[in-house]
């Protein structure tokens, strides 16, 4: 004898049968995210494992792979060229970190609030963005030449300095000059983010504690730093990371230059994999590398996120 199931008076079937549909949604939903998925495969996964293969082998650009082991890892670690040119790439992340961050979370404030040109404040400080890094580097060093830029010429003609000067001759000005160019370029992608988190900040909060007399400072320090700590995470991991990972403005304005001082790690894992045609050596190069950006991110997750967020 059969049980019919029980139905709504509205003739939709009964509440028990719908934990049975759970494994459709299930399949569905990886569906929808299976696209991602390989191109997460496909662009990261294959080729991560790939470069950690590679690092285990002389892998020479024209011939048979031989297997060596940890060999390439342990000539990394007498590689001094290599540690100097991490010493400067924590260096230039140093400053262009806490310039962008300066810089990117001063303009979020300036324009984050209705008022006049608000918009148009926005859409100029963002411009830089969307210029490639290698046409930014390549009109800042058209800009720093001493004869044809403008730079030098317009110094001269203020009396700031007596004569031309060569900002890429020597070590400091060639460094602050560059830093000052990747500051001008990305402060627009963070002061994006950062004004979503101030956006974020319900105005009550700011309402009330100017009720009760709170001061611009206080306001500032006890509201609105603690409720954009995760946008502000998020820019810090993403400054930190594209500093770590500089390439393009040292190669293209100076070359290494002056001296091979301005050597980036990314530009001595380029030097030894396609000019020295040690493809495995570089590919050990960009493990460790890696493996920095990780610990690094992971610091910075537990310092400033909340324990979702450093989870």
């Amino acid at each position: 004898m059969s049980v019919n199931t029980p139905a709504t008076p509205g003739g939709a079937p009964n509440a028990s049968l719908r934990p049975l549909r759970k494994p459709r949604r299930d399949w569905m939903g990886l569906l929808y995210v299976a696209p991602a998925l390989a191109l997460v495969l496909v662009f990261f996964l294959v080729p991560l494992g790939m470069t950690a293969w590679m690092s285990l082998h002389n892998w020479p650009l024209i011939g048979v792979p031989r297997w060596i082991g940890f060999a390439n890892y342990k000539a990394l670690w007498n590689d001094n060229n290599f540690w100097n040119a991490l010493a400067f790439t924590i260096r230039y992340t140093i400053a262009a970190t806490i310039g962008l961050m300066l810089v990117g979370f001063a303009l979020a404030l300036l324009v984050e609030k209705p008022r006049p040109f608000a918009g148009f404040y926005r859409t100029a400080f963002f411009l830089p963005v969307v210029i490639g890094f290698a046409s930014a580097s390549l009109l800042w060093s058209w800009l720093s030449n001493v004869d044809s830029g403008l730079f030098s010429p317009l110094a001269e003609a203020l009396g700031l300095t007596d004569g031309r000067l060569n900002l890429l001759a020597t070590f400091a000005p060639a460094f602050w000059s560059v830093t000052a160019m990747v500051i001008w370029k990305m402060a627009g992608f963070y002061m994006v983010i950062l004004m979503s988190g101030l956006h974020s900040i319900p105005a009550d909060f700011t309402e009330a504690a100017r009720i009760d007399g709170a001061s611009a400072l206080q306001r500032f320090r006890f509201i609105t730093l603690p409720l954009v700590r995760r946008p502000f995470a998020l820019a810090l991991i993403l400054c930190v990371s594209g500093s770590m990972l500089a390439f393009d403005q040292f190669y293209i304005i100076l070359a290494g230059g002056p001296q091979n001082k301005t050597i980036t790690a990314v530009y001595w894992i380029f030097s030894q994999s396609f000019v020295s045609f040690r493809l495995g050596y570089g590919a050990a190069l960009s493990m460790v590398l890696l493996a920095i950006l990780v610990v690094l991110s992971v610091i910075q997750l537990r310092l400033l996120g909340d324990k979702e967020t450093a989870r």
